[in-house]
């Protein structure tokens, strides 16, 4: 009688170790596409407020649906404006971009205190003069943006501060671009516009320690198997004297940073009371502002916050009108 072989798919994915928990709740952009049309900026971020779904009219050729309505799920994201507070210049050498100098604006909000010490007096004109005065030297412009969460259902006053690149036409118009935005709140409707896609930046919901059946999804073992049923059946071979990292174990499940490629962004509007439920979304309430609708699902919990992105990869071919939605649902699961 011959040994019968035994084979078995490999459990769960290798792509995303260490398996560990995100430095920051906040998603970490490390790459910026480049513009062919002239200057503007190349990110937004919103709250995740809650998932619905939508009626709409097939508008993607070769579709089996093509012209007809059909049912998409869709994520709301609650977009309130945010505020530029600073211009951030960049030069590049040999070990890649530094910071040459920023330029704040005159007077800061006081919830940016909670964030940094702030210095005690601005003259953003004498800053400007010394970036235009060496606008050679540029390499790329970035806009220090900080979020108003008192604008949002987060019950939170802490914003969160972070970078958004400038590109598109010359360093000079990035330049001007950038100082005509300094001071001032930015609306999504200015960078983003329906039918567009997107890179969505976020970090995943947090599952805490967790054992190998959760974790990388092996197998149950029998019930009369010995010592343990939700474990792996062997931790490796005994050469080399060590536990491999290809092995299933326990450990942190979640909490990390994932970036989701050509999101569609199907309805952009300025009255939340359009997509909320009468009772608001469990967990967050009814959306108060601006809004974006986004086909599919996103990596987070309800309140996270998501950063948007124009996107690196999209695809050749695109619906060049924007999606009709004839029917946003607006029923919602009490919890």
């Amino acid at each position: 009688m011959g040994h019968r072989k035994v084979n078995a798919p490999r459990r769960g994915s290798l792509a995303y170790l260490p398996r560990g928990r995100a430095k920051s709740q906040i998603g970490r952009i490390r790459f910026w596409p480049k513009l062919e049309t002239g200057p503007a900026l190349l990110g937004f971020m919103g709250y995740k407020a809650g998932m619905t779904h939508v009626f709409m009219v097939e508008d993607k050729a070769g579709s089996p649906n093509f012209g007809k309505e059909v049912v998409s799920p869709v994520t709301v994201l609650d977009v309130p404006p945010v505020l530029v507070c600073a211009v951030r210049a960049y030069t590049k050498n040999e070990y890649g971009l530094q910071t040459f100098t920023e330029a704040w604006m005159k007077d800061p909000p006081d919830d940016l205190d909670r964030v940094f010490t702030l210095p005690e007096s601005f003259d953003p004109n004498q800053n400007l003069k010394r970036l235009d005065e060496n606008i050679d030297k540029m390499a790329e412009f970035r806009l220090i943006a900080a979020t108003q969460p008192r604008l949002a259902r987060v019950h939170k006053k802490k914003p969160e501060v972070m970078e958004i690149r400038v590109d598109g036409g010359s360093i000079k118009e990035q330049f001007e671009y950038a100082k005509n935005l300094l001071g001032k709140t930015i609306s999504v409707t200015e960078i983003f516009k329906e039918g567009q896609l997107v890179d969505v930046i976020a970090v995943t919901k947090g599952k805490g320690w967790q054992g190998p059946v959760k974790r990388w999804g092996v197998k149950i073992r029998d019930r009369k198997s010995r010592k343990t049923k939700r474990g792996i059946g062997c931790l490796g071979p005994w050469n080399p004297h060590r536990v491999l990292y290809t092995v299933a174990r326990a450990g942190q499940m979640g909490y990390s940073q994932r970036t989701e490629y050509n999101k569609r962004i199907l309805k952009i509007g300025t009255d939340g009371k359009v997509v909320s439920p009468k009772s608001g979304f469990i967990h967050y309430g009814p959306v108060q502002g601006t809004y974006i609708l986004l086909a599919g699902s996103l990596p987070g919990p309800v309140k996270r916050l998501v950063r948007l992105r124009y996107p690196v990869r999209p695809p050749r071919k695109l619906p060049e009108a924007p999606p009709k939605v004839t029917q946003i649902s607006l029923e919602s699961p009490q919890g």
